[in-house]
């Protein structure tokens, strides 16, 4: 990375100064321990997600992995999950418990599809995985990056020092974190340190990552880092927006591809809330219905109103600018449906003013969501279509046009299984 640097504008450098930003609010008021709740029996129930089931077909002799002299086991991986190498996105901020092997010239690749996300380091001990589980929530994993007569995936708990807090909704769950950093890649959270998701504001996203793509006029924290550690002044933000490769900044030999596509980080950061989100009100759901808590129903409908709130993108930071991937990642993900009976599709992305062609978002086909108590699946379905019919007309919900909540209806009634009857064409 070429370190020349320029004093900050006062739109960056305000953001710098103000520090930590505030940690998401809790879905609910149930313990925030609920990782150790009988009612879940996060630790001892039997998974299912595809992490689970690809290791109990590796014992079994029903897979095999292929270990490569450059990846190892990284090439076999993705094709077993199924994980595209357009979603390639790259971290280069010591935040990994591998953090020793991060350096920006050796940055930590993440790729990721609906369920699982894996990282990789080029001469890392292993392999890390975070797959959700449909009631469990996301399971971690690690796999050895030394060849083997049968390779096996790990069960690794120790992920839930980062992976279950408030910024996880305290559920073990996925978080994006934009932590400024410097030139070695060591983090200095006292000049910005964040948790980003479609909310955020674009000045905040993407520090310690790289971002290839155009973005026109956008600024963000991405490509960049600290000369001087103690200096936020120094940070560097030369060749730092609209870059198209970093095949010069990286050992890129060592990656499947040398994007760090800004359409995938877009999407990952709407999708791990989200995951969070789901987790939690099935969580919530299912301890305070064991409890018999005379409350739960209110307590769910709460939840529900804030899971809606997610999966309609009603607080999302609009897009300052138009913004095109360079991986192709963009036309991948928007082709893999389901589609309606006129071609759309909930995956279709807008990217010139917000995220979704759709504003709905596609993990309501999550099998997460589907597993769901039915005491949680009715009050979202109750709510988001109070919100599209507009029964429900709060300010916030102004921003969903008719058009939107038309065609949102129509997707879900030709895609999605076991959708209400109540959901019908709406004419206003």
């Amino acid at each position: 990375m070429r370190l020349s640097s320029l004093r900050l504008g006062g739109s960056i450098a305000a953001w710098l100064i103000a520090g930590v930003a505030a940690s998401p609010p809790q879905l609910s008021d149930v313990s925030a321990d609920l990782v150790r709740e009988p009612a879940l029996q996060y630790f001892t129930k039997p998974t299912t997600d595809a992490v689970a089931r690809l290791n109990a077909d590796l014992q079994r002799g029903a897979a095999r992995l292929t270990f490569d002299d450059t990846g190892g086991y990284l090439p076999s991986i993705l094709d077993a999950l199924h994980l595209a190498s357009e979603s390639q996105v790259l971290i280069f901020s010591k935040t990994s418990v591998q953090s020793r092997f991060i350096h920006p010239r050796n940055p930590r690749a993440l790729y990721f599809n609906d369920t699982v996300t894996v990282g990789y380091i080029p001469g890392a001990d292993f392999l890390e995985f975070a797959a959700e589980d449909p009631q469990q929530g996301v399971i971690f994993y690690t796999l050895d990056q030394r060849r083997a007569e049968q390779p096996a995936i790990e069960r690794r708990d120790f992920c839930l020092g980062c992976h279950n807090a408030n910024a996880t909704l305290d559920v073990p769950g996925m978080l994006v974190r934009s932590v400024v950093t410097t030139a070695t890649g060591n983090t200095a959270p006292r000049f910005g340190n964040y948790v980003a998701d479609h909310r955020s504001p674009f000045v905040e996203r993407w520090a310690g990552h790289y971002v290839t793509g155009r973005h026109g006029a956008m600024t963000h924290l991405g490509n960049a880092a600290l000369v001087t550690s103690s200096d936020p002044d120094t940070l560097t933000t030369t060749e730092t927006m609209n870059v198209q490769s970093v095949k010069d900044r990286i050992e890129s030999e060592r990656y499947v591809s040398p994007h760090s596509d800004i359409v995938a980080l877009l999407v990952f950061e709407h999708q791990m809330r989200m995951t969070n989100l789901l987790t939690r009100i099935g969580w919530d759901t299912r301890v305070a219905l064991q409890a018999g808590r005379p409350d739960a129903a209110a307590m769910i409908s709460r939840a529900a109103a804030d899971v809606v709130d997610y999966l309609l993108l009603v607080d999302e930071t609009p897009l300052p600018d138009r913004v095109t991937g360079t991986s192709g990642f963009a036309e991948k993900f928007s082709g893999e449906g389901p589609a309606d009976r006129q071609g759309r599709s909930l995956r279709q992305l807008d990217l010139s003013t917000r995220l979704l062609r759709y504003p709905c978002s596609y993990m309501i086909y999550a099998d997460a969501f589907d597993a769901l108590p039915s005491e949680a699946s009715d009050a979202i379905y109750r709510r988001l279509w109070d919100v599209l019919s507009r029964r429900e007309t709060g300010a916030k919900y102004a921003r969903l046009s008719a058009a939107d909540r038309r065609a949102i209806v129509e997707i879900l009634r030709d895609t999605k299984k076991n959708l209400p009857d109540y959901f019908q064409p709406i004419n206003r």
